[in-house]
Protein backbone atom coordinates (compact mmCIF):
# COMPACT_ATOMS: atom_id res chain seq x y z
CA UNK A 1 0.00 0.00 0.00
CA UNK A 2 0.98 3.51 -0.61
CA UNK A 3 0.53 4.91 3.00
CA UNK A 4 3.22 2.13 3.72
CA UNK A 5 5.27 3.50 1.86
CA UNK A 6 4.64 7.39 2.95
CA UNK A 7 5.90 5.74 6.59
CA UNK A 8 8.95 4.38 5.36
CA UNK A 9 9.69 7.77 3.53
CA UNK A 10 9.46 9.64 7.09
CA UNK A 11 11.14 7.24 8.51
CA UNK A 12 14.37 9.21 7.66
CA UNK A 13 12.89 12.46 9.56
CA UNK A 14 11.45 10.19 12.49
CA UNK A 15 8.19 11.36 11.28
CA UNK A 16 6.23 8.04 10.40
CA UNK A 17 4.52 7.82 13.54
CA UNK A 18 3.11 10.84 13.24
CA UNK A 19 1.17 10.02 9.91
CA UNK A 20 -2.45 10.38 11.08
CA UNK A 21 -5.16 7.62 10.11
CA UNK A 22 -8.94 7.89 10.19
CA UNK A 23 -12.22 6.10 10.62
CA UNK A 24 -13.59 7.85 7.77
CA UNK A 25 -12.32 9.38 4.22
CA UNK A 26 -9.93 11.90 3.52
CA UNK A 27 -10.40 11.92 -0.10
CA UNK A 28 -11.41 15.12 -0.65
CA UNK A 29 -10.23 18.78 0.78
CA UNK A 30 -13.76 18.93 2.63
CA UNK A 31 -13.93 15.47 3.95
CA UNK A 32 -9.73 16.04 5.23
CA UNK A 33 -10.64 18.51 6.94
CA UNK A 34 -13.57 17.37 8.91
CA UNK A 35 -11.78 14.53 9.68
CA UNK A 36 -7.97 16.79 10.85
CA UNK A 37 -10.67 19.17 12.39
CA UNK A 38 -9.48 22.50 10.55
CA UNK A 39 -10.88 24.98 7.86
CA UNK A 40 -10.56 23.42 4.13
CA UNK A 41 -7.99 25.79 3.62
CA UNK A 42 -5.17 24.08 5.76
CA UNK A 43 -5.61 20.56 3.80
CA UNK A 44 -2.31 20.87 1.36
CA UNK A 45 -4.11 19.59 -1.53
CA UNK A 46 -1.80 17.58 -4.29
CA UNK A 47 -2.56 18.16 -7.85
CA UNK A 48 -0.83 15.87 -10.51
CA UNK A 49 -0.22 17.87 -13.92
CA UNK A 50 1.20 16.43 -17.49
CA UNK A 51 5.07 17.58 -17.82
CA UNK A 52 5.72 16.81 -21.81
CA UNK A 53 5.73 12.89 -21.40
CA UNK A 54 6.11 13.31 -17.34
CA UNK A 55 4.43 14.26 -14.54
CA UNK A 56 4.67 17.41 -12.19
CA UNK A 57 3.22 18.34 -8.77
CA UNK A 58 1.56 20.84 -7.51
CA UNK A 59 0.74 21.18 -3.89
CA UNK A 60 -1.53 24.18 -2.62
CA UNK A 61 -4.15 25.21 0.44
CA UNK A 62 -7.23 23.61 0.11
CA UNK A 63 -9.14 26.71 -1.01
CA UNK A 64 -7.24 27.50 -4.39
CA UNK A 65 -8.19 26.68 -7.70
CA UNK A 66 -5.28 26.52 -10.27
CA UNK A 67 -5.11 29.95 -12.43
CA UNK A 68 -4.73 28.89 -16.19
CA UNK A 69 -2.50 32.02 -17.47
CA UNK A 70 -0.35 32.07 -14.09
CA UNK A 71 0.18 28.24 -14.54
CA UNK A 72 1.43 28.88 -18.70
CA UNK A 73 3.28 31.82 -17.69
CA UNK A 74 5.32 30.01 -14.88
CA UNK A 75 6.12 26.79 -16.52
CA UNK A 76 5.67 27.86 -20.32
CA UNK A 77 2.80 25.27 -21.16
CA UNK A 78 -0.83 24.97 -20.71
CA UNK A 79 -2.26 23.27 -17.46
CA UNK A 80 -3.53 19.51 -18.52
CA UNK A 81 -4.35 17.68 -15.37
CA UNK A 82 -3.27 13.68 -15.14
CA UNK A 83 -5.63 11.25 -15.35
CA UNK A 84 -6.36 8.90 -12.42
CA UNK A 85 -4.39 6.39 -13.70
CA UNK A 86 -1.54 8.56 -14.82
CA UNK A 87 -1.32 9.79 -11.33
CA UNK A 88 -1.52 6.28 -10.38
CA UNK A 89 1.69 5.80 -12.61
CA UNK A 90 3.62 8.20 -12.03
CA UNK A 91 3.13 8.74 -8.37
CA UNK A 92 2.12 5.50 -6.96
CA UNK A 93 -0.89 6.67 -5.29
CA UNK A 94 -4.24 6.77 -5.90
CA UNK A 95 -6.69 9.81 -6.35
CA UNK A 96 -7.43 10.62 -2.99
CA UNK A 97 -4.24 9.74 -1.70
CA UNK A 98 -2.08 11.35 -3.23
CA UNK A 99 0.56 13.42 -1.90
CA UNK A 100 4.39 14.17 -2.88
CA UNK A 101 6.15 12.12 -0.56
CA UNK A 102 7.28 8.55 -0.85
CA UNK A 103 6.42 8.95 -5.20
CA UNK A 104 6.81 5.95 -7.44
CA UNK A 105 8.70 8.08 -9.52
CA UNK A 106 11.45 11.36 -9.40
CA UNK A 107 8.71 13.70 -10.83
CA UNK A 108 9.29 18.04 -9.79
CA UNK A 109 6.85 19.31 -6.66
CA UNK A 110 6.58 22.85 -6.20
CA UNK A 111 4.32 24.10 -3.67
CA UNK A 112 2.56 27.15 -3.92
CA UNK A 113 2.83 30.60 -2.16
CA UNK A 114 -1.18 30.04 -1.05
CA UNK A 115 0.34 27.90 2.06
CA UNK A 116 1.75 30.01 3.48
CA UNK A 117 -0.90 31.82 5.31
CA UNK A 118 -0.85 28.80 7.74
CA UNK A 119 1.48 27.60 10.20
CA UNK A 120 0.60 24.23 9.72
CA UNK A 121 -0.95 22.51 7.01
CA UNK A 122 -2.45 18.82 6.05
CA UNK A 123 -1.23 17.01 3.08
CA UNK A 124 -2.44 13.42 2.74
CA UNK A 125 0.06 10.75 2.74
CA UNK A 126 -0.35 8.15 0.10
CA UNK A 127 -4.74 6.92 1.38
CA UNK A 128 -7.47 7.98 1.00
CA UNK A 129 -8.04 8.28 4.98
CA UNK A 130 -4.20 9.92 5.99
CA UNK A 131 -2.44 13.15 6.89
CA UNK A 132 -0.06 14.97 8.82
CA UNK A 133 0.48 18.06 10.54
CA UNK A 134 3.67 20.17 9.02
CA UNK A 135 4.64 23.22 9.05
CA UNK A 136 5.38 24.62 5.31
CA UNK A 137 8.95 24.75 6.40
CA UNK A 138 8.55 20.69 6.80
CA UNK A 139 6.50 20.32 3.88
CA UNK A 140 9.14 22.15 1.66
CA UNK A 141 11.69 20.14 3.45
CA UNK A 142 10.25 16.66 2.98
CA UNK A 143 8.32 17.23 -0.36
CA UNK A 144 11.48 18.17 -1.89
CA UNK A 145 10.08 21.00 -3.49
CA UNK A 146 11.89 22.84 -6.72
CA UNK A 147 10.56 26.19 -5.84
CA UNK A 148 7.71 28.40 -4.64
CA UNK A 149 5.45 29.11 -7.39
CA UNK A 150 2.11 31.70 -7.56
CA UNK A 151 -0.36 29.72 -9.87
CA UNK A 152 -3.44 30.06 -7.50
CA UNK A 153 -6.37 31.79 -7.57
CA UNK A 154 -9.50 32.47 -4.73
CA UNK A 155 -7.33 33.72 -2.10
CA UNK A 156 -5.21 36.25 -1.22
CA UNK A 157 -2.73 37.20 1.60
CA UNK A 158 -3.69 39.57 4.42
Amino acid sequence: MAIDKVKEYFKKWGRDKDILEFVTSSATVELAAEAVGVEPARIAKTICFKNGEGAMLIVTAGDVKTDNRKFKDEFGFKAKMLTPDETFEFTGHVVGGVCPFGLENDIPVFLDKSLKRFVTVYPACGSSNSAIKLTCEELDKYSLNKKWIDVGKGWELP
